[in-house]
């Protein structure tokens, strides 16, 4: 990817305008005092302490662009009189290669930022840019997986579209608990499919 990407979400009657754009350094205070909550600590697999460790999750961010594997945002929203966007979560797709009909997606949203739909307009964005993006290289859906136990993360993957395919076994200690898998197939394909049924 030659040009930055960047996705633009509509304010919804809760919550303003969403911004996505690739993870950058000035983006890494507001990542540590975000990531201080017990909250996202519980889920994320991730910890982060200090601007060391800040730093060095965003330059693997910027390395899974480089290698065109890995693609995180940051969702931000925009403040009102204020020059800087407020973080308030990621959004990130994973495991894209050429010919591969599968990748996975993730998310997390900032404490300040939850209750709002963040995180599912933020998917909702990332889903049409991977598919609009990656499909003429062969993606046909989008795995979205969490812990059975994390509720909030089941509604979001429902609101989105993201189908329930299967319970899956616990995989400690990157994945401690059982997990849900989602798909999401392809408008495009699940358009074709039905008119070749019905």
């Amino acid at each position: 990817m030659s040009a930055p990407v960047v996705l633009q979400v509509a304010a919804s009657p809760v919550s303003p305008a969403l911004v996505l754009r690739p993870w950058c350094m000035e983006h890494v205070a507001a990542l540590v005092e975000v990531s201080r909550d017990p909250v996202l600590r519980r889920w994320a697999s991730f910890v982060m302490d200090n601007e060391d460790d800040g730093t060095r999750w965003v330059q693997a961010q910027q390395q899974g662009w480089a290698a065109g594997d890995r693609f995180g945002f940051a969702v931000l929203e925009a403040q009102p009189g204020s020059v800087r966007d407020q973080l308030v979560g990621n959004v990130v797709l994973k495991e894209v290669a050429s010919g591969k009909p599968a990748a996975e997606v993730g998310y997390w949203t900032a404490a300040h930022g939850r209750g709002r739909g963040v995180a599912s307009r933020a998917l909702e964005a990332l889903t049409n840019w991977a598919f609009d993006t990656f499909e003429a290289d062969g993606l046909e859906r989008l795995k979205l997986l969490h812990q059975v136990d994390n509720l909030a993360s089941c509604r979001v993957a429902q609101k989105s579209r993201y189908d329930f395919d299967t319970l899956l076994p616990a995989a400690p200690p990157s994945f401690p608990r059982d997990g849900h898998l989602h798909i999401r197939a392809c408008e495009r394909l699940r358009s074709s499919r039905l008119l070749r049924t019905g």
